[in-house]
C-alpha cells in the first residue's frame, strides 16, 4: 500500500492516523472541534506528539465538547496546567477555550460549524493538483481572517491549512498515495 510521504511508518499511530483519518470529510461538529483544538495544540510541535497525547486530551478536554469547554473556569485550566498528558501551555488552553465560545457562536448563527466551514467551498473538498504541499492558501488565509475577526485565537492560516487538510475540506494526498 502507498501512503504519503510524510507518514512515519514506524508508528502505527501515525498509520492510523493517515489511512482511517485525515483527509477524510468531516461533517460531525464535535469531531472538527476536536481536530481544531489538537491543531492548535500542534503549533511548534510534531504531529506525532500530538497524537500521541489524544486520549489524555479527548479526556481533560470533556470529550471535545465545546459547550463545556466553553464554560471552564480558572480552576478548570489550573487543572489542565498540571496534567501531564497534555501539553501544557497556558495560551493554547485558553485559547481553546475562548475558541469554543466562538464555535458556539458560529454554531448558532449558521445553524453548524459544519456548514460554516464547508460553506467556503459550497461544500466540495478542494484536491491539490499541484502534488506540492504548501502551507496555507487563499482558502485558509480567508478563514482565519474570519475566524479571527470572530475572536477565536491560534487560528493562523497555517494552522488553519493543516485543519483543512485533516477534515478533508483539501485533498494533499500525495498523487501517488492510495488514498488520494
Amino acid at each position: 500500500m502507498k501512503r504519503c510521504s510524510w507518514v512515519d511508518l514506524r508508528s502505527e499511530r501515525y498509520i492510523a492516523y493517515h489511512d482511517h483519518r485525515w483527509g477524510k470529510p468531516e461533517h460531525d461538529d464535535r469531531q472538527l472541534f476536536e481536530m481544531l483544538i489538537l491543531e492548535s495544540f500542534q503549533a511548534g510541535l510534531s504531529w506525532l506528539t500530538i497524537l500521541n497525547k489524544q486520549e489524555a486530551f479527548e479526556a481533560a478536554f470533556d470529550g471535545f465538547d465545546p459547550a463545556v469547554v466553553a464554560a471552564y473556569s480558572q480552576e478548570k485550566v489550573e487543572s489542565l496546567m498540571a496534567n501531564p498528558g497534555i501539553v501544557r501551555n497556558r495560551r493554547k488552553i485558553l485559547a481553546a477555550i475562548g475558541n469554543a465560545r466562538v464555535f458556539l457562536q458560529i454554531q448558532q448563527e449558521f445553524g453548524s460549524f459544519d456548514r460554516y466551514l464547508w460553506g467556503f467551498t459550497q461544500g466540495q473538498t478542494l484536491v491539490n493538483a499541484t502534488g506540492v504541499i504548501p502551507t496555507h492558501s487563499e482558502l485558509s488565509d480567508r478563514i482565519s481572517r474570519d475566524l479571527k475577526a470572530r475572536g477565536m485565537t491560534f487560528v493562523g492560516t497555517t494552522i488553519v491549512y493543516s485543519y483543512l487538510q485533516a477534515v478533508g475540506v483539501v485533498n494533499d494526498h500525495d498523487p501517488e498515495c492510495d488514498f488520494r
